[in-house]
Formats: structure tokens, sequence, C-alpha cells
């Protein structure tokens, strides 16, 4: 069985020879560089599938369509955005929202589809989310404020964003269909949403429901990617059609059984307490039967509930890689307890 079949099949509530073992996200750099330095290959951390190969991980790549270009303004500094009205908006327009990369993505889908077709990886698609992209160019707190100050602004950058990821979906699918789309949103923390179910409704929601008709014409998956505690949020997602959520943080809190008991259609991924990868391999295995029963329920890709931190030394990681294999064989019921 293919790695590509294993996680449709999770997707899909279907039984397979194992679960999918994968990392949904790329390593941090300085965790690349602490393993370097501990013997793996120098070539390595600069390529995401060497690295996946090297461990043993089932391969994850990644289509990728922002809204913004190289040839955007920068911020100042972290999270004060670069806009700050109608008219700054005005002024940046042009360099957002580029055709040029669609082109560049269609591109990578012909160079990739053969092997895609063949099973030898995942393709998730990245889409910027309607609360994610409005807070990049308005920034961490203006972008709060904007829901008020803004509205008609707001209605305008996600009708605009919409309607520019639809062009990339109808110009890249036809080419090479997705495993899954994920939108980046990051709409909570570690006490809950950012926003109210309102604001949500509003100025999120009919933005969903217009373009993930366009997505699951296709048969394709539907996920949102948001850190923090995303329980209160989860009636919101299914409302806007959305299948599931990652990358579903310990931190913050979410508990994976109680939204499998209350949600059992809901798709998951991630789960897997990063915190405790840097210490012993009792620790990471009592992590693994936290979860079991979820990755027994289906509809679960475990994966670290965020990139792997640099306190983790590649030792460490290779005793997560051999009980992740173990527990996504015995979740599938290929192993005794």
């Amino acid at each position: 069985m293919t790695s590509r079949q294993r996680f449709l099949d999770a997707l899909n509530f279907k039984k397979s020879d194992r679960m999918p073992v994968v990392e949904w996200a790329p390593w941090w750099d300085k965790t690349l560089t602490r393993w370097t330095g501990e013997g793996m290959p120098i070539s390595t951390p600069y390529n995401d599938e060497e690295t996946a190969a090297y461990f043993g991980l089932d391969i994850m790549k990644m289509l990728t369509i922002t809204g913004t270009t190289a040839e955007t303004p920068a911020e100042t500094s972290h999270g004060a955005g670069i806009i700050s009205g109608e008219a700054s908006y005005e002024r940046i327009r042009p360099t957002l929202y580029s055709d040029k990369l669609i082109e560049q993505q269609v591109a990578e889908a012909r160079r990739i589809k053969a092997r895609h077709d063949n099973g030898d990886f995942v393709i998730r698609l990245w889409l910027d989310g309607f609360f994610w992209f409005p807070r990049i160019l308005f920034g961490i707190e203006n972008h709060l404020y904007a829901f008020y100050d803004y509205p008609e602004l707001m209605h305008r950058i996600n009708q605009d964003l919409t309607d520019y990821n639809i062009r990339a979906i109808e110009a890249i699918f036809p080419i090479l269909k997705p495993d899954m789309v994920g939108f980046g949103e990051d709409m909570s923390y570690n006490h809950g949403p950012m926003i109210s179910y309102e604001l949500f409704e509003e100025f999120i929601m009919p933005y969903y429901r217009q373009i993930n008709p366009v997505i699951k014409k296709y048969d394709v998956k539907v996920m949102l990617d948001s850190d923090g505690d995303i329980y209160k949020m989860i009636p919101w997602m299914r409302e806007a059609g959305i299948d599931g959520v990652y990358p579903l943080e310990r931190q913050a809190g979410v508990d994976l059984t109680r939204i499998r008991e209350e949600y059992p259609k809901f798709l998951l991924m991630g789960g897997y307490d990063k915190m405790v990868m840097s210490k012993d391999e009792p620790a990471m295995r009592a992590e693994f039967e936290r979860l079991l029963p979820v990755m027994r329920s289906g509809g679960f890709i475990s994966s670290v509930d965020h990139q792997t931190p640099p306190e983790v030394s590649m030792e460490n990681y290779k005793i997560y890689m051999k009980l992740f294999h173990e527990y996504a064989a015995k979740a599938a019921g290929c192993m005794d307890d």
C-alpha cells in the first residue's frame, strides 16, 4: 500500500495496513542544525523530502498559494502590518494575488504529478485563510480593531482572496488533485478563539461557503490550521463546511478524546505533545498510549502538534519514530497491545 493511499484511507475512516506516519509541518531550522551536528547527513536539512526519508516518514509535500508576493511591502516589525485602511490597501494591491504564483504552482504540479499519482507522497495545498490574511495586512492588533473600524474593507479583502484562491484551485486541480487543502488561520490561543461566533459568521463564514463547494466538487477534504484551543470553534467550522482541524496543541489544553466523542466524523491531524519528545522513551510511549484510542477511531492523522523543537535530540527523534511506527501498526490492528 502506498503512502498516499494510507493517508486517504485515514481521512475516509478506512482501515489500512498501518496509519500514516507523517510530519505535517517542516522541521525548525534550529532543530535540523542540531541534528546535523549530531550526525545527520549534511545535505538532509535543506530538503524536507530527504529528511522525511532519512527518518522513515511517509512524505508529505506542499503546494503553496499565498496572497502576498516578494513585491509586497514588508512589515517594519513583527505583527505591525502593512496597511492602515482603504488607501494603503489600494497602493499595495498590485503586489497581491499573483497569477504568476499560480502559474509556478501549476508547473510544480505538472512536475510532481507522476510520482503523486504513483502514491509516492501526500500533497497538501496551503491556502491563506480569511482570518489569517487580513491579519497579515493590518497587523496583529489593528486587525482585531478592523472588524469594527473597517468592516467594508475586511469584506473586500476576503472577497479578493476568495476569488484568487478559486482561480488557483481551478488551475491546479484538473492537473493534480491534492489529498487535502489546509487553510492557514490561527484563530485561537490557549484560552480559545480570538473572535466571537458573530464575527466569524459575518466576516469569515461567507467566504468558506463560497470556496468549499469548489474544492469539494473534486472530492478533496478541507481542513483548517489553527494553533491554540480550537474546541469551541469546531461547530463554527462544521457550519462553514470545514471537514477537520490541526495541529491540536496539547499545551493549549486540546482534549482529543472529548472531540472524538462529541464529533465522531470530524477529521483531526496532529495531537502528539511535542513537549514530551525531549524526555525519555517511557514518556513518549505514554503519549502514544493517550492517543491510541483516537488513532483507532479513524479520521485522525497522528503527528507532532507543531514543529519538532530544537530541544529534541536526533536520538530522541529516532526513538519517537520507532514508537510512531509501532503505534501506527497497533492503531490499524496489525499488532497486539
